[in-house]
C-alpha cells in the first residue's frame, strides 16, 4: 500500500481551495489537476508499506498528542519544475503544525521507516505539470481558517484510472 499521513479539510475549506484551483485550471494550457475529494495537506509521505509497517504507523500516530489548532489558507503559488509547474495553496505559518509534523516524522523514522529527506513546506497541491500563459498572475486565495482536530493515515491508489485517496485510520483528540 502507498501511504501518507495528512490533514483533511472540511467541505467549506475544500470549496475555497477548489475555486483557486479552477481559476488556474481554466487559464492553463495544460496540467493535471487535483480532484476536490483529493485536496489535503500531506504531513508525511511514507510510500509503499506492508501490513506490519501500517500497524507501526498507526501506533506512532496513537503516540502523538496535540491540542486542536487553527490553520489559515494563504496565497497560491507554484514550484518551478522543468516540464510544467506544481501549483499550490499555502498556509499561514503555524508553530503547532510544524511541531506536529516534526514529531510525526521523527517517531516514524525511530520506528524504522525510511522517509524522504525533503524539508517540510506546508502546501495543498492544486495541479502538477501545469503550464500557464506568460504573464499569468496567481489568483487570490480566500483567507479561510479551520480547526485541525485529527490527522489521517491515507492510502493512495489508482482505481479505474482515477487517483483515489482513502482514509484507513484517523487519530483525533
Amino acid at each position: 500500500m502507498r501511504l501518507f499521513i495528512a490533514i483533511n479539510f472540511p467541505s467549506d475549506i475544500k470549496a475555497a481551495i477548489a475555486k483557486v484551483r479552477d481559476k488556474i485550471k481554466n487559464a492553463a494550457l495544460r496540467g493535471s489537476f487535483s480532484l476536490d475529494e483529493n485536496l489535503h495537506l500531506t504531513l508525511v509521505f511514507i510510500g509503499e508499506c506492508d501490513r506490519l509497517q501500517t500497524e507501526e504507523i498507526k501506533e506512532v500516530m496513537d503516540s502523538i498528542t496535540f491540542s486542536p489548532f487553527m490553520l489559515k489558507l494563504n496565497k497560491a503559488g507554484y514550484f518551478n519544475c522543468g516540464g510544467g509547474d506544481v501549483w499550490w495553496v499555502g498556509l499561514k505559518e503555524s508553530a503547532p503544525l510544524l511541531l506536529l509534523q516534526s514529531e510525526l516524522e521523527a517517531k516514524l523514522r525511530q520506528s524504522g521507516l525510511v522517509l524522504e529527506s525533503r524539508r517540510f513546506a506546508p502546501h495543498i497541491t492544486l495541479g502538477r505539470e501545469v503550464k500557464v500563459p506568460a504573464g499569468f498572475i496567481a489568483p487570490k486565495t480566500v483567507q479561510a481558517k479551520f480547526s485541525v482536530v485529527s490527522i489521517e493515515l491515507m492510502k493512495s491508489e489508482h482505481i479505474n484510472g482515477k487517483l483515489t485517496y482513502t482514509q484507513i485510520y484517523s487519530k483525533g483528540n
